[in-house]
């Protein structure tokens, strides 16, 4: 900032003044951090059982859909079915684009880095062509989702000065909590992280490595299902169509790496990223600094938490070769 002719002390002033004690900027920090939790929650579920899964984004497309689709078509329902209804919609559509890679890992040994990011490409155009063909309202977007299928509330709005803060925060923690139970605390979870470890010794040990490949994307792609649903029945109550891609999914990737792929540290991370992102509007209306210098922000916290990986296999490398 200082070779560019900016005041860093300002800009950063700005930017963490405003996450902390504006109560509009707050309720905008934890609103993002929903998505961000719920695609971060499914990164690191697929790579606690041995898969990398690229394929969030598009995963998140569909959910949004298909939970914008219920929230439309639906009719008649009160509310405490109408949004479990719409939600489910949206996971079991993450989960059914988590299903193919799953697949073709599982019996065909095809990479999942590879097909998940095909997956990508086909989400944007299938739900593009959706929308145009049976969906589209004027504005190249869906219709609105009836209020019974809506997150929004209006005592969360006011309290923060008008917010889009919704309940969508609540399902994300209760996303994490789902998460860590069923890794650490079932049957199910211990063999998923088994097969994650090493395929060879659990398939020797009477653990079905396919079937848990399979599961293990397919949860994966709910948890990004849903995180598309808190989009379209949170935060925007329809869908546009997307020229590109939203990045929530993508940043999940960083977000499970900062936080270690647990529970508590995805939701700390995402508070992070969630704030660096709203706060940088500020830092710009304040300071005039470009709200790209914040991606940079991100990309070193990446890079730094990233590089501690390789500081500990230097290490380790050296203390094997003083032992020799």
């Amino acid at each position: 900032m200082l070779t560019s002719g900016y005041e860093p002390i300002k800009a950063y002033t700005a930017l963490f003044s405003v996450i902390f004690t504006d109560s509009y900027f707050i309720g905008e920090t934890v609103r993002q951090m929903t998505p961000l939790i719920l695609s971060g929650l499914a990164v690191a579920f697929a790579f606690r059982t041995g898969l990398f899964n690229i394929g969030v984004e598009g995963q998140l497309l569909v959910g949004w859909l298909a939970s914008v689709y219920v929230g439309i078509a639906v009719e008649g329902l009160p509310a405490f079915i109408h949004i479990p209804l719409a939600i489910l919609a949206g996971a079991l559509a993450g989960a059914l684009w988590g299903l193919v890679p799953g697949y073709l890992k599982a019996k065909f040994m095809v990479h999942e880095v590879i097909t998940t990011i095909m997956m990508n490409y086909v989400a944007l155009h299938v739900t593009n062509s959706i929308i145009r063909s049976y969906l589209l309202a004027p504005g190249e977007r869906t219709e609105e989702i009836q209020s019974s299928a809506s997150l929004s509330s209006m005592f969360l709005q006011e309290i923060t000065d008008f917010s889009r803060l919704h309940y969508g925060i609540v399902v994300a923690i209760l996303g994490a909590i789902v998460m860590w139970y069923l890794l650490w605390k079932t049957t199910t979870g211990y063999e998923l992280r088994a097969v994650g470890f090493n395929q060879h010794a659990s398939n020797y040990a009477g653990i079905n490595v396919s079937k848990n490949i399979i599961l293990s994307m397919c949860i994966s792609g709910a948890f990004a299902g849903v995180a598309g649903a808190m989009e379209g029945l949170g935060t925007y109550q329809y869908m546009t169509i997307n020229a590109a891609f939203t990045g929530v999914g993508f940043d999940g990737i960083a977000v499970a790496l900062l936080g270690a792929n647990s529970a508590i540290g995805i939701i700390l991370a995402a508070g992070l990223f969630g704030g660096l992102k709203i706060g940088a509007l500020n830092m710009q209306a304040v300071a005039q600094v470009p709200p790209e210098l914040i991606t940079i922000v991100i990309a070193l916290i990446i890079f730094f938490v990233a590089s501690s990986y390789l500081v500990h296999w230097l290490r380790n490398r050296i203390n094997r070769r003083g032992k020799i």
